[in-house]
């Protein structure tokens, strides 16, 4: 039973390494980022085994993975990432797709379009 526990949930230990959550000053992996996000976000659930001890499921390390690229490469603040976790559309990691993350991202794509429309149009007024 034991063999197969280790392989179907991870610890918070081994969470850290796979999202590379590393204390720039030591060196060492970060589980209280991983703590905190438990708290923030409810989406994370991991499981506890008769210990106090945690550990998480494939599904949880996904939604670790997402949490942090949205906050650490996309610049999110927690209050978004909260927003998009609960949409019921699945969000996608690809970075090069134009459906990447959210349609707000599109969205603010052609605002900035538009506007700058109509800065070359004021520009040529001159």
């Amino acid at each position: 039973m034991k063999k197969k526990l280790e392989k179907a949930y991870k610890s918070i230990g081994e969470v850290a390494q796979i999202l590379d959550l590393k204390d720039p000053k030591t060196g060492k992996y970060n589980t209280h980022t991983i703590r905190f996000w438990e708290k923030s976000f409810k989406q994370v659930k991991p499981k506890f085994f008769n210990t106090n001890h945690r550990y998480y499921d494939f599904k949880n390390v996904e939604i670790l993975k997402k949490i942090k690229y949205l906050l650490k490469e996309k610049g999110f603040k927690i209050e978004g990432v909260k927003k998009l976790l609960n949409k019921e559309e699945t969000i996608h990691l690809d970075d090069s797709s134009e459906k990447s993350i959210s349609y707000p991202d599109r969205n603010l794509k052609y605002k900035l379009s538009k506007i700058s429309k109509i800065v070359k149009e004021i520009k040529s007024i001159k």
